[in-house]
């Protein structure tokens, strides 16, 4: 069992190629006890974007903050709060903040899409 806060969660800069002013928390995971699957909640800069990539593990999303565009398999989505989106594994994806404010979402995993 676990119950927590999020602002309690450390906030991690991702540094990988092509990734713009893209912030992460993990904030259910293997050290709160969910072993198959990992919470993360993503923070997108005005500005920023995700790299555009593939990997083979499905992403559930639910946006709770601003703006953005999902890329998707050659499409683009507009998203906003309260929007959901399933990405397929082996999908080429990639989220954009489109808005003023920093774009907020959540993004479900497997664990070895984190670990």
């Amino acid at each position: 069992m676990f119950v927590g806060h999020l602002k309690d969660k450390e906030e991690i800069a991702m540094n990988m190629k092509e990734a713009e002013k893209v912030f992460k928390k993990v904030a259910i995971g293997k050290d709160e006890g969910w072993d198959d699957y990992v919470m993360r909640v993503f923070r997108i800069e005005k500005g920023g974007k995700t790299p555009r990539h593939i990997h083979d593990w499905p992403h559930i999303n639910y946006v709770i903050g601003g703006q953005g565009i999902l890329y998707m398999d050659g499409k683009e989505y507009k998203v906003e709060k309260g929007s959901i989106a399933f990405v397929p594994n082996n999908i080429e994806h990639q989220f954009l903040n489109a808005g003023e404010e920093d774009f907020e979402f959540i993004c479900i995993v497997p664990a070895k899409g984190e670990y």
